[in-house]
């Protein structure tokens, strides 16, 4: 399956096959230099893959997690590519997770003021999430992507394949990701979600349909400005969760916590059954205020106010202001349901 998304430079392809990562050359270039970033945690196959494609590639490993999002991971990628000599017509290829998709797209903005950015998503979050849309960058000064750049990919390359390695935590907190975004924008793709009795049948359905929603929404709003926080549902809540949870949750999983907060009761109710069904858990296992320090720091807070995406029915949204107050309700609204 071909997708497209327009940008105002252009834009880039997305390809959702079984096998792509094995016909990696003959979607983006790699006849030049190439460094294949990954992580520890990623089968090797997959790197090596893409690797055995390349004229002259060269492969960048850095420990697993969002602890490695930082600068000196950064830091590292670019000395590698100085060191080895990349030019201007070189590429950076990311194999792996949002963390890997994030930094190494960051390292190519950066490098020589741009390089190729090729991104092949390994896991389910990144497939639906990062892997469109051109957000890059890293954590800095303990604020989650506080440092980065909008910097579309030349390719995305999507084999859904690569999920069958991942455990059933991981598949599902990247599945949250599809949750957000039927919630808001698409009943058919909740519904498709909600009654599957074979994810692993549906899952190129999935993604496909969720891409569709995310590059419309990206294609409307290229740097965040207005529609594209759409995206948000659940986020606010969410990254307030995963900060304060120090690592003991996924990002989807965090999420998923956040978004029921942010629906009216009708909506919190399916949401949440749907979360469930895939193991999830859909309440805070946080108080408003362990939660308040690290909201009144989100980088989207302004004049003591965040837009919030709010879920009255299924497949709809609209944007809300809150402030402190609010968003306490929402969430003690949530866990008193």
């Amino acid at each position: 399956m071909e997708l497209y998304c327009h940008t105002p430079e252009g834009g880039y392809g997305i390809t959702v096959a079984r096998g792509a990562i094995r016909d990696a050359a003959s979607l983006a270039d790699l006849n030049r230099k190439v460094l294949v970033v990954t992580d520890d945690g990623i089968p090797s196959a997959y790197s090596d893959a893409v690797l055995s494609q390349c004229r002259e590639g060269y492969r960048f490993v850095f420990p697993h997690g969002e602890k490695s999002k930082n600068l000196d991971t950064f830091a590292a990628i670019l000395s590698e590519m100085l060191r080895l000599g990349f030019t201007r017509s070189d590429a950076v290829v990311a194999v792996g997770g949002g963390v890997t998709g994030d930094i190494a797209g960051f390292a190519a903005a950066s490098y020589m003021r741009g390089i190729d950015f090729i991104n092949i998503p390994t896991t389910l979050l990144s497939q639906l999430d990062s892997s469109v849309g051109g957000k890059t960058g890293i954590d800095f000064g303990g604020i989650k992507n506080s440092v980065g750049a909008f910097y579309n990919p030349v390719r995305v390359i999507i084999d859904p394949d690569t999920l069958e390695t991942l455990d059933a935590r991981l598949l599902h907190e990247g599945l949250a990701e599809a949750v957000k975004m039927a919630a808001t924008s698409d009943p058919s793709l909740f519904a498709l979600i909600a009654g599957s009795c074979d994810l692993g049948a549906d899952i190129e359905a999935i993604i496909a349909a969720a891409l569709r929603i995310k590059i419309d929404v990206v294609e409307h709003d290229p740097e965040e400005k207005g529609l594209r926080r759409v995206l948000n549902f659940g986020h606010t809540i969410g990254h307030a969760i995963e900060a304060a949870a120090g690592g003991k949750y996924y990002h989807g999983e965090c999420v998923a916590m956040g978004m029921p907060c942010m629906a009216s009761p009708e909506a919190a109710r399916q949401i949440r059954e749907v979360l469930e069904k895939y193991g999830l858990s859909s309440r805070s296992p946080f108080p408003y205020s362990a939660l308040e320090p690290y909201i009144l720091h989100d980088k989207k807070m302004a004049s003591g106010k965040v837009t919030v995406v709010f879920v009255d029915s299924i497949g709809s949204f609209e944007f809300r202001q809150a402030g402190p107050e609010e968003l306490k309700c929402y969430i003690e609204n949530n866990l008193e349901k």
